[in-house]
């Protein structure tokens, strides 16, 4: 299974770089969307998540909140696990 992950940052946050530092630490790759750049982002994470801070993570559709590295394992391990026959979960 192909991994759809975006951060949605602002700039001078320090848990949204520590987000990015994680995935970057483990090759996975991500889109970034600052929403400062793009206030209208805003209205669809509250939509989504019912939350306005940032970093919100979001993962093949699971939502992190926060920095939270161990969840996002949890999920990315979940995704990515094959079961007995070779097959994705």
């Amino acid at each position: 299974m192909t991994l759809d992950v975006t951060v949605y940052s602002a700039a001078n946050c320090g848990y949204c770089v520590l987000m990015k530092n994680f995935l970057n630490e483990q090759n996975i790759l991500y889109k970034e969307v600052n929403i400062q750049e793009k206030p209208e982002i805003v209205q669809e994470l509250m939509a989504a998540t019912g939350r306005l801070g940032v970093p919100q993570t979001n993962i093949n559709g699971n939502w992190i909140l926060g920095y939270d590295p161990n969840s996002a394992m949890k999920i990315i391990q979940q995704l990515t696990t094959t079961n007995r026959n070779g097959e994705l979960q």
